[in-house]
């Protein structure tokens, strides 16, 4: 018997993209194997693009947004997953071509998901969410550059948005001494809560890079592209590294190959959406242990499910701090 569910749908016509919630059926759930209870879902800046059409995010109508979501299993033919097992989805064009979290139900290929690691609960996986883990895929491509905390400071940027205040918190509890940058110093407490050693303006980062500057960093990760990840890469020590995951400034990368034939650095790009699922596992694992999860609260706040459309207006707009959690009703 098909049965109803609450979503959001973004349609398109002639006049363009709008987004509404509305009650759905078991009939427009998408193709899968497995069908999910939805318990939370997150707002991230691509689903902010999305909600508010800025930028041509879907690529197929009418779609359910929502690039993550954690929940239950209800049917599954999938041979990982059976009825009851809690889950975690990130990606793999989620929210883009196959309607995704900001529903009650979801219907994905079991191939996409991953159980939720012991020690974490469902809500704590969305307080994590795709920034979270995103953030971890960042860490550990700096640890497989081979930076250890003695190295020196790892700046990250962005550092009061949801990819860059749980990096601040998993790099301050592995040991490194973090430097965060951010437009919003008013945040300054909150950084230093999560472990930042040091806060700084961004401000700083927004001119035309020089070739080579001064050596301060020995690692970055950075979510801004743009003059910001030039003048990270500019300042970069010998032989440092920079994990890339993002373009909140810009695509633009304005700066030259002196940093890189002539200090030796490397640049990690992260790509959060189509990570093969053993990578995945091993970085929601590394989230359960090395995450300090009484942080959570701190990284996290509860969002209604009726404010997601205000809510990517605001994710745009840089004022949402940490990470927006969302239970699905």
């Amino acid at each position: 018997m098909s049965e109803q569910y609450q979503a959001y749908q973004i349609g398109k016509n002639d006049e363009g993209q709008r987004c509404v919630l509305t009650q759905l059926d078991d009939s427009d759930l998408m193709e899968g194997d497995v069908t999910i209870r939805v318990d939370y879902t997150t707002i991230n800046y691509k689903d902010g693009l999305a909600l508010t059409g800025r930028s041509p995010v879907i690529r197929k109508f009418p779609l359910t947004p929502g690039i993550d979501f954690s929940g239950r299993v209800i049917d599954s033919s999938h041979a990982d997953f059976k009825a009851g097992d809690e889950v975690i989805l990130n990606g793999f064009g989620v929210g883009e071509g196959h309607s995704g979290g900001f529903a009650q139900k979801a219907r994905v290929s079991g191939d996409w998901l991953v159980h939720v690691p012991q020690g974490l609960n469902t809500r704590q996986a969305m307080a994590i969410g795709t920034a979270g883990y995103t953030a971890m895929l960042s860490v550990m491509a700096l640890e497989s550059h081979g930076v250890k905390p003695g190295d020196g400071d790892v700046l990250v940027t962005g550092a009061s948005g949801g990819v860059g205040s749980v990096a601040v918190a998993i790099l301050s509890k592995l040991g490194y001494r973090v430097v965060a940058t951010t437009g919003r110093m008013n945040e300054k407490d909150f950084l230093t809560g999560l472990g930042a050693a040091d806060v700084i303006d961004r401000a700083g980062f927004a001119e035309r890079a020089r070739p080579l500057a001064k050596e301060l960093w020995a690692a970055a990760i950075d979510v801004a592209g743009g003059n910001t990840l030039a003048n990270v890469l500019s300042q970069l020590k010998y032989g440092g590294a920079a994990a890339i995951c993002g373009l909140a400034e810009s695509m633009n990368l304005p700066t030259s190959v002196a940093p890189f034939i002539l200090r030796g650095i490397s640049m990690y790009g992260i790509d959060s959406v189509m990570a093969p699922i053993a990578k995945r596992k091993m970085a929601w694992q590394r989230l359960a242990s090395d995450l300090d999860l009484t942080m959570l609260d701190e990284l996290s706040f509860d969002l209604d499910f009726n404010e997601l459309p205000q809510a990517a207006e605001d994710i745009l707009d840089g004022k949402i701090r940490g990470r927006a959690v969302v239970k699905v009703p």
